[in-house]
């Protein structure tokens, strides 16, 4: 990277079209590159924006199937690559993400303190207290579940789509295991953890006047958790069972084996006594207990090394070496 990273935003567009032009012309004072993409959007809004801006740094893209707001990113993150970009932005077309904010969003790139950033909302109280009661509240319980699920315990605002992202980590990406919907932007989170890069949380309000969200906190509160727990399996296989073995490895096989064994022990015995109307002993109800119990406190320490694994420095830093 030289010393003068180039920026390139990247915004889907989808029913955007009443917004997308300020939006574009909002960041091109501080963007190298505007990747917009059309993600097959009914008010033609990259067509319009065509049409109402041309602009040397302005790239638009089209789909002709949607593809969700996944989609549209990762076909806006190779058309930034391929332009030579080493910062992508992800800005949304609705407006509620504001570009003055850009500069304090891709600081800890510039600076190499971390390979990927985000906009945190709940850092301003003000601004929280704006936010309607039903995204806040979904966002309180997601928040929860994308910690564990992506391993970046100290995040906060999981849903937030104003991110930065060093172009040498997303090389290392799977991208056919990002999400193509509304899942993306945590499926970008286990992604991120599982190649060990180096996120931060960069505060950041939102503004919110009469744009309508896509998603429903609310609705993805209760969609999202099969998604989640896929996602928290795919990211402890990967990073404790493929990319390193170490002692959280041996704390959640051991673990495992001792609280699911017993407790399958104790339901054998309750179902069998249950059958033929005999008492518990105390022998018994111990053979099942303590192993869960042993089993439980294992899991446990697995989940606090989990939340202290942190890498030493970004990876996009350590790909660089020798190029």
């Amino acid at each position: 990277m030289s010393d003068r990273p180039k920026i390139a935003v990247v915004i889907p567009c989808y029913r955007v079209r009443d917004k997308i032009v300020e939006v574009v012309k909002s960041v091109l004072a501080v963007a190298d590159f505007v990747v917009a993409v059309d993600d097959c959007c009914p008010e033609k809004s990259g067509e319009f924006l065509r049409q109402a801006r041309a602009e040397p740094k302005l790239t638009i893209v089209f789909h002709e199937q949607n593809q969700g707001v996944g989609g549209a990113m990762i076909t806006g993150f190779k058309t930034a690559l391929e332009l030579g970009a080493d910062i992508m932005v992800k800005m949304d077309g609705d407006g509620q993400m504001e570009a003055k904010h850009l500069p304090r969003l891709i600081a800890p790139l510039v600076s190499r303190q971390a390979d990927f950033s985000k906009g945190n909302r709940f850092y301003d109280l003000r601004a929280l207290r704006a936010m309607p009661f039903v995204r806040r509240f979904g966002n309180f319980g997601l928040t929860l579940l994308s910690k564990a699920a992506s391993g970046f315990w100290h995040l906060s605002d999981p849903t937030n789509g104003y991110f930065a992202l060093r172009a040498n980590a997303l090389r290392m990406l799977n991208f056919h295991l990002l999400a193509p919907r509304y899942f993306f932007e945590i499926s970008l989170l286990i992604q991120l953890n599982v190649i060990r890069a180096i996120a931060i949380d960069v505060p950041i309000p939102a503004k919110y006047a009469d744009e309508n969200s896509s998603l429903s906190p609310m609705r993805a509160l209760v969609t999202f958790p099969s998604k989640l727990a896929a996602g928290l399996v795919h990211r402890i296989w990967w990073r404790y069972f493929i990319y390193d073995i170490n002692i959280v490895t041996v704390f959640l096989i051991t673990g495992a084996f001792l609280f699911f064994g017993g407790g399958a022990f104790g339901v054998w015995r309750w179902s069998h006594n249950w059958m033929y109307g005999h008492e518990q002993s105390a022998g018994t109800v111990a053979l099942a207990m303590l192993p869960m119990i042993l089993g439980f406190q294992m899991l446990l320490q697995a989940v606090v090394l989990d939340m202290m694994d942190k890498p030493d420095a970004p990876i996009s830093d350590l790909m660089e070496t020798g190029e």
